[in-house]
Order: C-alpha cells, then structure tokens, then sequence
C-alpha cells in the first residue's frame, strides 16, 4: 500500500509564498516522477510542475519563475515552492507519483488528497 499525503496548503495575500509538500509513504521500491497539478472551480485539471528522478523539471508556463519544485533527501518527498502568489493560482493542489513498489514490479499512479491554496487579501 502507498500513500501520499500532502501538506501546506492555506491563505495567503497576493505576492506572498507557501511551500507545499508531499510525502509518499509504503512500499517503494523507486519514485520515478511526483508532480503537482491543481483544479480551481469550474475549470480543468492543471499540470503545475513535475520532477523526475534524475532530476530533471517541468512548469506550467502560468507558473514559470515563481515555483520551483524540488526533492527531499530521501527522494520520497516533493516540495514546490510557490513565490509571488497570484489569485488565479487559487486551487485545490494534488500530487501524483509513479512508483514502483517492487523492483520486478509494474509502475502505478498514485494521487495524494489535495490541499486547498487561497491567495486573497
């Protein structure tokens, strides 16, 4: 069984900053990619940022020189860093892993339960 669980979420005033984070948690064997993505009401599920496991990174051009998404030492925790918070980054955050539970294994998907963000003054 694994499970991800994230933290982090809140209010926040425009221009200020959260860190997010999301722990994967059970039997890994290899992350091989977290990501975030994010849904704000009435619109579409969001890819903000991905970090693969040898490091390298996507962002959403909506979100480009504000997050930064980056790896815990033990490579099982993910934090994006988010800067300069609009209103339109307002979301429920979720974060979403491919793990290998086993070397012989399949990869799965896995979904943690979401974090609201708000960013209102």
């Amino acid at each position: 069984q694994v499970q991800l669980v994230e933290s982090g979420g809140g209010l926040v005033q425009p221009g200020g900053s959260l860190r997010l984070s999301c722990a994967a948690s059970g039997k890994i064997f290899s992350i091989n990619a977290m990501r975030w993505y994010r849904q704000a009401p009435g619109k579409e599920r969001e890819l903000v940022a991905r970090i693969r496991s040898g490091g390298d990174t996507y962002y959403a051009d909506s979100v480009k020189g504000r997050f930064t998404i980056s790896r815990g030492n033990a490579k099982n925790t993910v934090y994006p860093q988010m800067n300069n918070l609009k209103p339109e980054d307002t979301a429920v955050y979720s974060c979403n892993a491919d793990i290998l539970s086993y070397r012989s294994s399949p990869e799965y998907n896995y979904w943690g339960q979401g974090t609201q963000v708000t960013v209102s003054s």
